[in-house]
């Protein structure tokens, strides 16, 4: 018997993310990589491994809706396409259908959407001028550093004297890190101060509602960052099961909402 899948893309500048529902809303099947240069070519290989996770064909898929920063260069979506402000508004309402403010830390931008208890949105804003405070910050000093991504959090959980920078530009972080080492300080301590870096840039761009939700790339390889904002602001923050998945579930549950 042939299934019905609807599926969410999420093309970013850094990652390309797949999200594909059953009709019931439930995540059957979802990839991430890197994308590169060729987008629709790795968006393909995402549906492919998405619809493989979900024991699927590409016939079973009923309606397909994309968004990000490549969502017009992919070949299988047909139907249309969404913001991505509306699409993380909307896979994080579906977690959590209250009043919510998403902190969404990518790899190229920052975002932070607030909604009200029935999802609409109140409140938008974006950092897209500066890399400090993202993905692409964090791996520019991960370089300085000479350690990989994937080693960052649980150095920073490691930290017993955190070093704040002074400095939120990239360049001149790196000069800041670079004179640390050359001091003999902790990698840990370094790479908590960095972690507080990018919190504190976020924290500046809005104020946030009683309850907060993060999402993205960062949030999901980096979950001490959440329990810093936690600390700093206060109360428990949030995470939906897939943070990296936010967009791509939404435009999956927008693709669902359009069946008929």
């Amino acid at each position: 018997m042939s299934k019905k899948l609807f599926v969410g893309l999420d093309m970013g500048a850094s990652r390309t993310k797949v999200a594909v529902l059953d009709g019931d809303g439930r995540v059957v099947g979802h990839a991430v990589r890197k994308s590169g240069i060729d987008f629709s070519s790795t968006a393909a290989a995402c549906l492919d491994d998405s619809l493989a996770m979900a024991g699927a064909t590409r016939d079973d898929i009923v309606r397909a809706v994309a968004t990000g920063y490549g969502r017009a260069n992919v070949a299988f979506v047909t139907e249309e396409s969404r913001t991505e402000i509306g699409c993380i508004a909307k896979g994080c309402h579906h977690y959590f259908p209250e009043a919510i403010t998403i902190i969404d830390i990518g790899g190229q931008d920052n975002k932070i959407v607030k909604l009200d208890a029935p999802g609409r949105r109140t409140g938008f804003k974006m950092n897209r001028k500066c890399a400090a405070g993202t993905g692409a910050f964090l791996e520019e000093m991960a370089s300085r550093l000479d350690i990989s991504l994937e080693e960052m959090n649980a150095l920073a959980r490691q930290s017993t004297e955190m070093i704040k920078l002074g400095s939120y530009c990239t360049v001149f972080s790196a000069t800041e890190v670079l004179e640390n080492i050359r001091n003999g300080k902790k990698v840990s301590d370094i790479v908590k101060g960095l972690f507080y870096s990018v919190i504190k840039r976020v924290l500046e761009m809005d104020s946030l509602t009683e309850r907060v939700i993060m999402t993205g790339g960062v949030v999901a390889h980096n979950p001490h960052i959440v329990e810093m904002v936690g600390e700093m602001i206060g109360r428990q923050v949030a995470v939906p099961e897939y943070p990296q998945l936010a967009g791509a579930i939404g435009a999956a549950l927008y693709a669902l909402e359009g069946k008929g």
